[in-house]
């Protein structure tokens, strides 16, 4: 897209009025702040020049303009936040490559077409309203998700989209055709006979279709869903991702349902931050995909086995990038939409008490009232491996501990066998060593930077707000450097004098809110030091050095201790 019609969007908004309508700003200067949409903190840390017409946050070190504002916030392309603001501006954009660009938006008119004649083929059908109805489904409901109905006839599609001037290779291409093997006619439509549920991209767009049968065809499977296609990637398309999307934010966690009925059940009953996969099973592209609004995730599957089982290979996919995983027990024979219909507050009782992974194995294991030798083998065998997948040290240290205290096993032996599973070693231990080490640095660096503008502001300050000398006998014992040592303490002096000037000048609680980054910085170190041991004790446990082995388990110990003591002191 040109940049004039960038450059007069930015004109027309200013960036305090767009960043204003999702979070509350207050003044602060010649800038404003808030706590950061995107991550949570209890003191703002996210300022908004409107002088720059940029943001930045001290926290997490998100910046830039209105642009990456409304990508970040509402998961949006470029291209989708440009539409966004340019629509909000009242500004027309330019078009480049209008050819290009006309063969994909046909693609868009053309399942804008399809939805439209499928609801007003439901709307005509009374038995099918009728169903919906009795499925819980209120009429607005039906109107919001724009549900439809296909006939059960072989071309009715294709003959009403052909007197609309849409050519057969155009309805292939947008999935809703099939060439025919048998038949001279050619072609004949994809869906037939059933309820329709229109499938959105983030930007509202229809890009699929999921039918659910309805009328009585033999052999007929029960949901058939859109071929992939221009627009339609099965594995990054989440089913109600365009409306769950702030809600996800706001909430801090998406909840995952496996169907298009359990979603909108769910949607109606004000369950807003869920969403669905579409027609597969839910992939890493997805979890990806939610992970970037909240590390949160609560699945809540169909309380049968083969919903049990979707469940559990999608919550430990999550649980391998690094995400807090719960699960939801539903009761036996039950799905979402049916109880959401029968009993919502049992609904809402299922979530309250939803477990993270780890707990609901271990505690579905404790009712099996397994005992002695045996549970101890089963406690290595089922709940172990998913201690073993977590990044985080404190969190395996609390887990290592609630296994003791339920199950009277040693924590000692715990560890022990925790050590010896593949998740810490090989493969998955090089990869947390790369991914964590490297998040790690990022934010020790972040937590230094904000340090030394502290340090070097007071210094020149007359009316110091805080003793420096105390924060750089803090930061010698826990880093072992003086300010001398860090590069950027002169090189960026002026830019880490203003930044702390800048965001700490007024506050009453900066020892407080100093202390916070100190704890942080040593929790980062001890982090890095728990990977480099558990790195050391790898290869030691590969030589079959014992005494080596034995003393790295000890320190690994050691070290999750003092992790968990921190931890502890900062609750």
């Amino acid at each position: 897209m040109p940049s004039n019609s960038v450059e007069k969007i930015k004109e027309k908004l200013d960036i305090t009025e767009v960043v204003g309508s999702y979070i509350k700003l207050q003044k602060a200067g010649a800038s404003y702040k808030a706590k950061c949409p995107f991550h949570n903190e209890k003191t703002p840390s996210f300022f908004v020049s409107p002088g720059r017409g940029t943001y930045y946050c001290f926290g997490c070190g998100a910046k830039g303009d209105i642009f990456t504002f409304v990508e970040e916030l509402e998961g949006l392309d470029f291209l989708g936040a440009l539409r966004l603001l340019a629509d909000r501006a009242g500004i027309e954009l330019e078009k480049i490559d209008p050819k290009a660009r006309s063969e994909k938006d046909k693609l868009y008119e053309i399942m804008e077409l399809a939805s439209k004649y499928f609801e007003e083929n439901l709307a005509k059908n009374q038995k099918a309203m009728q169903y919906l109805n009795q499925r819980g489904f209120e009429k607005e409901t039906v109107k919001l998700w724009r549900l439809g109905y296909a006939e059960n006839e072989w071309r009715n599609l294709q003959n009403h989209l052909s007197v609309l001037r849409v050519n057969d290779n155009e309805m292939l291409k947008c999935g809703l055709i099939k060439k025919s093997e048998q038949s001279k006619e050619g072609f004949y439509d994809v869906f037939r006979g059933r309820i329709m549920f229109p499938i959105f991209d983030q930007n509202g767009r229809i890009i699929a279709f999921s039918g659910r049968i309805f009328d009585d065809v033999p052999d007929a499977p029960k949901y058939i869903n859109s071929p992939e296609t221009e627009l339609f990637n099965k594995s990054e398309t989440l089913y109600g991702f365009d409306r769950a999307k702030t809600e996800i934010r706001k909430k801090d966690y998406s909840i995952l349902v496996e169907g298009q009925m359990d979603l909108i059940a769910c949607h109606q009953a004000g369950f807003t931050n869920t969403v669905a996969s579409s027609g597969t099973a839910f992939t890493e592209g997805h979890l990806l995909k939610l992970k970037k609004l909240s590390n949160k995730i609560m699945f809540v599957f169909d309380a049968d086995k083969a919903g049990f089982l979707a469940a559990n290979k999608s919550a430990v996919l999550a649980l391998d990038l690094g995400m807090e995983v719960k699960l939801a027990s539903l009761p036996k024979g039950s799905d979402p939409a049916q109880l959401l219909k029968d009993d919502a507050l049992n609904f809402k009782a299922c979530l309250r008490n939803s477990r993270h992974l780890i707990d609901f194995y271990l505690d579905d294991l404790l009712a099996q009232r397994v005992e002695g030798r045996k549970l101890a083998k089963e406690v290595g065998e089922k709940v172990l491996p998913y201690v073993g997948k977590l990044t985080s040290a404190i969190e395996q240290s609390h887990f290592v501990s609630q296994i003791s205290k339920k199950t009277s096993i040693p924590e000692e032996a715990i560890w022990f066998d925790l050590r010896k599973l593949k998740y810490v070693q090989t493969d998955n231990l090089k990869k947390e060593k790369v991914t964590t080490a490297t998040e790690i640095k990022k934010r020790k660096n972040h937590i230094e930077r904000r340090l030394l503008g502290i340090i070097l502001w007071q210094r020149e300050e007359k009316s110091k707000i805080i003793d420096e000398s105390k924060i750089l006998d803090r930061l010698k014992e826990i880093t072992g450097k003086i300010v001398s040592d860090f590069p950027e303490a002169e090189g960026n002096r002026e830019e880490l004098i203003f930044e702390a000037e800048n965001y700490y000048e007024g506050r009453e609680n900066l020892e407080m809110e100093v202390e916070e980054l100190l704890n942080n910085l040593k929790e980062d170190i001890l982090r890095e030091k728990f990977i480099e041991t558990m790195h050391a004790l790898d290869q030691a446990e590969k030589k079959k050095d014992g005494k080596k082995s034995k003393e790295l388990l000890n320190l690994c110990q050691e070290i999750t201790k003092e992790l968990s003591e921190l931890a502890v002191k900062r609750l």
